[in-house]
């Protein structure tokens, strides 16, 4: 199976996220996207052909409208009849808190899977937010057949790799690392496990889990970008 390329895609043929964000204020008003909840995107290579874009309307049926856009354009509008993606208050994303654009989150999501030796073929992306109504790019990776072999949780305003499942190992995230552990204690974490098998292993995958989330710290500034600053020169 081919592994996607890790690098950034210079010139991509379907647009990004944000393309299609500011594809939604052009077409419809500038207004809109203060009113975003989710951003969907599904095989991706590595972007999507199309993105859904969830927004709250309390004029609508239930309460929200789905835009779907692709190649600059609007090519439908509808009444979602599946359940609303984003926190259990449907909370619409603060796009002055977005910093990571879908190409960002390929980035690094493909160098993630690369470091856990993960292949993928194509990729989808959700964009919503997280139980503290922080923005967060949620990755799935997927074979050729279309299967998910990993999951990435990105946050979109920091770039910081906040959860992994069915990658390092096919560890689940409890047994990696928890979204609160501070960095100086998870250095020093296991210095009490037991010098058993299965306290060795688990040791080498938080290793690699940190140190692969500091890389993608390192990365993040590299392919950081404003969605406020990239919506404004629009």
């Amino acid at each position: 199976m081919m592994m996607l390329a890790a690098t950034p895609v210079v010139a991509q043929e379907s647009a990004t996220a944000y393309e299609a964000l500011r594809t939604v204020g052009a077409k419809l008003n500038r207004d809109a996207v203060n009113h975003i909840i989710s951003v969907t995107g599904v095989d991706g290579d590595p972007q999507p052909e199309t993105w859904k874009v969830l927004l709250d309307d309390k004029r609508a049926p239930g309460g929200a409208r789905e835009i779907e856009v692709s190649n600059g354009r609007i090519v439908s509008e509808n009444n979602p009849t599946r359940a609303v993606v984003g926190t259990a208050q449907g909370a619409t994303i603060n796009t002055a808190l977005l910093n990571l654009d879908s190409s960002g989150a390929f980035t690094v999501a493909s160098h993630t899977a690369e470091r856990s030796h993960t292949a993928f073929a194509t990729v989808s992306y959700t964009l919503r937010t997280d139980e503290r109504s922080n923005p967060i790019w949620i990755v799935t990776l997927q074979n050729e057949a279309g299967k998910p072999v990993g999951t990435i949780h990105i946050g979109a305003n920091r770039g910081t790799v906040t959860r992994t499942e069915g990658m390092f190992n096919g560890a689940t995230m409890d047994e990696v690392v928890t979204n609160d552990v501070d960095d100086n204690q998870a250095q020093d974490e296991n210095a009490d496990d037991e010098d058993n098998d299965e306290n060795i292993v688990k040791r080498k995958i938080k290793r690699m889990f940190y140190q692969t989330r500091d890389e993608a710290r390192r990365m993040f500034s590299k392919v950081r970008r404003s969605f406020v600053d990239f919506f404004n020169r629009g």
